[in-house]
């Protein structure tokens, strides 16, 4: 059967498509409801105001701890003539929350009380009616409204009305979402656990994000089995779902133009498509339509895309069927470290990590890879950029979204630089000693550390620069590019560098040299790295020249990805830090052994949470976790190398 692309011509903007799709499901005429204990009410809507069915306090109680009296028997007391009181007859001893006795109407503070005896005691001040006591309804009244229809319940809101008498509350009902994954590639993370993966296949993951998204959005979400890329399969499930107590159905996957996304005909044969593409960033292919009354979404098929679908417009309109008003995050004012370009037409929503430095926000930004997940849970914010711009200029004033609140960035310690893995043990590290401090790393090699720093962009810098004249490390470009700022030099760890080669060493590589005799296939760093600048620096000792290096131009900004590449045959060999290949079980050639140090400008180094990583550093606990990598060092761990 020939299946026709379901080509997308009229992508509509952000705000147009969520006109449209409100339109299309107005909440209109009676709401369902069902009635709840309030205890469990936590996050619902009312649907019926909620009124009180007892005053609170509903008796007079005392509000401290003393004696009670009629305020009218110690009018004249002084500190020149005391009043006398008799127990039992002008005054009763009395606790706080009590009942207050008959004919009493004011406290008088225990330590504002004389003990003559047991038949005695003297007061020096008068009191006046009511003082410290809690009259009967002061908090609430029996009748009184305490919470109108659509408010939403929030913990103080539960106490109110259980002191209130309220027990019972009628709230909408929460949305019943069906998601339904499909694809042939997909396999459960229960398969992938107890059986393992083979090539092709994909855990499907996509369905976990959306149900949690639904409960956090007040929704009750269920999973449909995975179902394969067959338009009848896929039919049967979508019509079912309609057909049943659903409010909304989701189609994870198939949202494309491709011969084999199947959701657009899906919805199409069984009601009508509304949008089918959207003028962002990602998630451009999301569609929705109607099918027996219901909103049914075409999910695209990526994570990042996925999230974006969903929270621009499938979860508003999961929102408005409750009554509640949208999530909205809190808003800061941020600056690029770098140009962020963009594409017109589009809106982007670009995920960055932000970070305070002196007085400023300091966005960076993180990779654009709609399919991958880590983009948007290491993301501090998102921008969006609307689409008649084209980029936002390094040092623009633009608006982000918070992804985290914005005193947990303000206590972490912005790190940009040359990536190693002993960063990920520090961060880890330092949560379990100081969960109030954390580190965000960013990878854009030594040179673009320093730069960074040079711009304020950063607490500090990871490095490892050669230097070809005296085989040292960092000093020499501390004086050259830093040459007016009072910088600290000090050691994390010192690192064998080396090639990085496929298990058993397959190619019988013994050194660089070898990858040019032999013709592998090698993957390098990005120009400014200090791997990038150790291989050039290895060549030239060798009388190798950058052509001799096939594939020199194919780069990656981590060790890990240049492992992951070799481990996957896209490359023979790489340069990178043991660790790295120790960690993915593959062969190492040592090189080098190299410094990699920290470069922090002298104004920051007593701040708290950087004293704090120095601290972390220092520790018998990291250095062991270090050593533990492999290929690592901790002889100068902590140690002040240089300092202008």
């Amino acid at each position: 059967m020939t299946v026709k692309r379901n080509v997308y011509l009229d992508m509509k903007p952000v705000e147009t498509a969520k006109t449209i799709l409100f339109d299309a499901f107005p909440i209109t005429g009676e709401v369902q409801w069902e009635e709840i204990n309030s205890c469990d009410a936590l996050g619902r809507v009312l649907a019926e105001p909620a009124v009180a069915g007892l005053s609170s306090p509903n008796f007079h109680a005392a509000a401290m701890d003393g004696i009670a009296v009629d305020a009218k028997n110690t009018f004249g007391a002084s500190e020149e003539s005391p009043r006398s009181l008799v127990p039992g007859k002008d005054m009763f001893w009395i606790n706080t929350g009590h009942v207050m006795p008959e004919n009493t109407n004011a406290v008088i503070m225990i330590e504002h009380v004389q003990i003559m005896d047991d038949n005695l005691v003297e007061i020096e001040a008068p009191a006046f009616p009511w003082q410290n006591v809690r009259k009967m309804g002061e908090d609430i009244v029996a009748t009184e409204l305490l919470f109108p229809r659509g408010h939403q319940i929030c913990a103080y809101s539960v106490g109110a009305l259980i002191a209130g008498g309220v027990f019972s509350v009628k709230v909408r009902k929460q949305p019943k979402v069906m998601v339904i994954p499909t694809g042939n590639e997909l396999v459960t993370w229960q398969t992938a656990r107890d059986k393992g993966l083979t090539p092709g296949d994909v855990i499907e993951s996509n369905s976990a994000v959306l149900l949690s998204l639904c409960r956090e959005y007040g929704c009750k979400p269920e999973r449909h089995p995975m179902v394969e890329d067959k338009l009848e399969w896929i039919t049967t499930a979508v019509d079912e779902a309609t057909k049943s107590d659903y409010d909304m159905i989701m189609i994870i996957g198939g949202s494309s133009a491709g011969s084999m996304d199947f959701a657009r005909p899906v919805i199409s044969t069984l009601g009508e498509v509304f949008v089918h593409g959207v003028t962002m960033m990602p998630g451009k292919p999301v569609l929705f339509g109607r099918v027996n009354n219901k909103p049914v979404f075409g999910i695209p098929g990526y994570p990042v895309s996925a999230i974006v679908a969903f929270e621009q417009l499938a979860g508003p309109l999961l929102l408005k069927m409750q009554g509640r008003g949208p999530m909205d995050r809190d808003l800061v004012q941020v600056q690029p470290a770098r140009k962020m370009a963009s594409k017109l037409g589009m809106e982007e929503f670009l995920r960055v990590k932000i970070g305070a430095v002196d007085d400023r926000l300091i966005a960076s930004q993180l990779p654009r890879g709609a399919g991958s997940i880590t983009t948007i849970t290491e993301a501090d914010g998102i921008i969006r950029i609307p689409t008649h711009v084209e980029g936002i200029s390094e040092g623009e004033t633009v608006t982000a979204e918070l992804l985290r609140p914005l005193s947990a960035i303000k206590n972490t310690v912005v790190i940009t630089g040359s990536h190693d893995n002993t960063l990920d043990v520090l961060a880890d590290q330092i949560r379990r000693t100081n969960p109030g401090v954390s580190i965000s790393s960013s990878h854009v090699g030594s040179m673009g550390g320093l730069m960074a720093i040079r711009k304020g962009a950063c607490h500090m810098g990871g490095a490892h620069l050669l230097s070809p004249e005296d085989g040292s490390y960092n000093v020499s470009y501390l004086k050259k590019y830093l040459p007016d700022m009072k910088v600290h030099l000090i050691n994390l760890v010192m690192r064998e560098q080396g090639l990085i080669v496929p298990k058993g060493n397959p190619r019988g590589i013994k050194g660089l040299s070898d990858v040019a005799e032999q013709s592998l296939f090698f993957i390098n760093r990005q120009p400014g790295s200090g791997t990038r600048i150790l291989f050039d620096y290895q060549l030239e000792k060798l009388g190798l020249t950058r052509d001799q290096i096939k594939g020199y131009t194919n780069e990656e900004y981590t060790h890990m990805s240049v492992a992951v590449a070799v481990l996957s045959g896209r490359a023979d060999a790489g340069l990178g830090i043991y660790a790295a290949a120790k960690a993915l079980d593959l062969d190492f050639i040592p090189v080098i052994t190299e410094s990699y140090d920290l470069v922090i400008p002298d104004r920051f180094i007593a701040t708290e949470k950087v004293q704090v990583l120095l601290n972390t550093i220092s520790t018998r606990q990291f250095k062991q976790r270090v050593e533990a990598l492999g290929g690592y060092g901790t002889e100068k761990t902590g140690d002040l190398l240089w300092k202008c």
